[in-house]
C-alpha cells in the first residue's frame, strides 16, 4: 500500500512533466479552445492536452485510482484513492503570458468530495519560476528542501491578503463589498490569478491569508494541504471546509477575524 510520501513522490514527477509540457505549449503560442461559464472563463488547447497527459500517467502508474479534473470527465475509483487535478491553474494568466500559473495535483482518500476526503499529498508547480511546493500528510510542507511555515504575525500589524473574483459579472459587486470589509485589517490586497499559487504563498509565508468565493475542488485541493501542513488553517463554506461558497486560508491567529469579515 502506497504511503503519503509515495503518492507525493509520484505527484511531483507527474507535475514536473506536466509543467514542462505546459511551458512548451506556451512558448509555441496559445490557442483558446473554448469559453465555459463566461467570456473570461477560458480553456486552452494546452489545458486539455496537459490534463490528458496527467491522466494517462496516473492510469499507467496507479490503475484503479479515481480522477477528478477540470477539463475531463470524472472517474470513480475502484481503490480508495482519487487524484484531483488542475492542469493549468491560472489559465487567463497563461493565455496572456503572465508567469503566474501552476500545475496543481492532489491525492486524496475517501469519498471524492472536499467535504469528506482526506488529502494525502499535494503538489503545486510553477513551470516558469521552477518553484515546486509539496506536502505529504503528517510530513510538513516544503519548497524544495526548505520547510514552510505560515506567518503568525499579529493582525494589528496589517495582513497581506490575496483574493480572486469569479467569472460571473453578477457576483462582482458582492466580491468587491467583501474586499471592502476586509480592508481595515489588510496591509494590502493581492490578486495573483491562481488559487493554487495563492494557497502555496500562504503556506510559504509570502501572504498572511487568502479568501475567495467560487472555487472548484481542483482549485484548492493541493494548496489546502500545503497550508495545513505549514501550520495554517483552512476553512470556508459549506461545512467549514473549502467550497464553492467560500475558501479561507491563513495562520491560526488571523483565521477567526478574517472569517468573520468575509462571511458578513
Amino acid at each position: 500500500m502506497a504511503t503519503a510520501r509515495d503518492l507525493e513522490a509520484l505527484a511531483i514527477d507527474i507535475a514536473r512533466e506536466a509543467g514542462a509540457l505546459a511551458r512548451r505549449r506556451r512558448d509555441e503560442g496559445v490557442s483558446i479552445a473554448a469559453t465555459k461559464s463566461a467570456v473570461a472563463d477560458i480553456v486552452t488547447e494546452a489545458d486539455r492536452e496537459v490534463e490528458a497527459m496527467i491522466r494517462a500517467r496516473i492510469a499507467a502508474e496507479r490503475p484503479g485510482d479515481g480522477f477528478l479534473g477540470e477539463e475531463s470527465e470524472a472517474q470513480r475509483a475502484t481503490t480508495d484513492t482519487t487524484w484531483v487535478v488542475d492542469p493549468i491553474d491560472g489559465t487567463v494568466n497563461y493565455a496572456y503570458g503572465i508567469p503566474s500559473y501552476a500545475v496543481s495535483i492532489a491525492v486524496v482518500t475517501g469519498e471524492p468530495d472536499p467535504q469528506e476526503w482526506v488529502a494525502q499529498a499535494g503538489v503545486v508547480f510553477n513551470p516558469v519560476s521552477g518553484e515546486l511546493f509539496r506536502a505529504a500528510r503528517g510530513e510538513g510542507a516544503f519548497l524544495g528542501d526548505h520547510r514552510l511555515a505560515v506567518n503568525t504575525a499579529p493582525t494589528a500589524a496589517g495582513a497581506l491578503l490575496a483574493t480572486g473574483f469569479g467569472y460571473d459579472p453578477a457576483t462582482h459587486a458582492g466580491d468587491i463589498a467583501r474586499v471592502a470589509r476586509v480592508m481595515p485589517i489588510a496591509r494590502d490586497i493581492r490578486r495573483i490569478g491562481s488559487a493554487a499559487l495563492d494557497l502555496a504563498f500562504v503556506a510559504a509565508g509570502r501572504l498572511d491569508g487568502y479568501f475567495e468565493r467560487g472555487l472548484h475542488p481542483w482549485d484548492h485541493a493541493a494548496g489546502a494541504l500545503l497550508v495545513t501542513e505549514a501550520g495554517g488553517r483552512v476553512g470556508g463554506r459549506p461545512g467549514g471546509r473549502p467550497g464553492r461558497e467560500m475558501t479561507i486560508a491563513c495562520g491560526t491567529g488571523l483565521f477567526e477575524e478574517l472569517q468573520a469579515r468575509v462571511a458578513m
